[in-house]
């Protein structure tokens, strides 16, 4: 057994959508970032990534490649989930926490774990999404960011008879 841990903040900008666990949520402001700046998928990521000790996400996918630009955070959480399967790892189970003071979580986290679990070709039971408030502490606090927090468990598979 192997265990990861995960951490992302991005601030909040004007004209960029909000994307959180894959999903597209109405919000007056966005993440700033290279990608599509979705911290909950960087958190899993870096959980993972560090789980396996494989570095972590921006070894893999550098802000610095045009490639990178805008992508899906989804796509990326995808090829971290093959990279973790190559190394001969299965994925346990991950604990995730977005704060954020706005927008609600609730609404969407049903959606945000199906992506989740699609992405990383895992069950859904064998993800957690939960959300707080940072109580008007920090850029969390002020509504000027949002961060995510996760940790993975994962292990060596074992080998399939035949």
């Amino acid at each position: 057994m192997r265990v990861g841990f995960g951490y992302d903040i991005h601030g909040l900008v004007e004209g960029r959508p909000l994307i959180l666990g894959g999903v597209e949520i109405p919000h007056p402001t966005g993440l700033d970032g290279h990608s599509d700046a979705d911290v909950l998928c960087h958190a899993v990521a870096d959980a993972l990534l560090g789980a396996a000790s494989a570095g972590d996400i921006g070894s893999h996918f550098p802000d610095t490649e045009a490639v990178y630009k805008d992508v899906s955070s989804l796509d990326l959480l995808a090829k971290v989930g093959i990279l973790i399967r190559k190394r001969g790892f299965r994925i346990v189970n991950i604990d995730a926490t977005v704060v954020a003071e706005s927008p609600k979580i609730a609404p969407y986290r049903e959606r945000m774990i199906d992506g989740l679990s699609q992405a990383l070709k895992i069950e859904r039971a064998a993800l957690s999404v939960k959300a707080t408030t940072n109580e008007k502490f920090g850029p969390a606090g002020r509504s000027e960011a949002i961060q995510a927090y996760a940790v993975a468990l994962i292990d060596e598979r074992v080998p399939e008879k035949g």
